[in-house]
């Protein structure tokens, strides 16, 4: 499987929308790294941001929503709407 810019931020709304939890982000990412090719022309910048959501679930190392999930859709080419639906 190769993985791309698009499948990973996939995954960051995913955790954003509280469709997966942390940990499920953390497993997944440390799948990736593990098994599977990084599109070529992203390959730096998506094993940094694997890399990184690897480390989450060490307390020091937890995710941040202005610090790290912003900042890593921005890289991955998407600007954030949040939008807020009542219930």
């Amino acid at each position: 499987m190769v993985l791309n810019k698009k499948s990973l931020a996939d995954m960051l709304i995913k955790y954003i929308n509280r469709e997966i939890d942390l940990q499920g982000l953390v497993n997944w990412a440390e799948y990736m790294i593990r098994e599977s090719d990084f599109e070529s022309k992203s390959f730096e910048l998506i094993r940094d941001i694997l890399a990184r959501i690897g480390l989450a679930d060490v307390r020091e190392f937890g995710l941040t929503w202005d610090d790290d999930c912003y900042d890593f859709l921005h890289k991955l080419g998407y600007n954030v709407k949040v939008e807020l639906v009542e219930v």
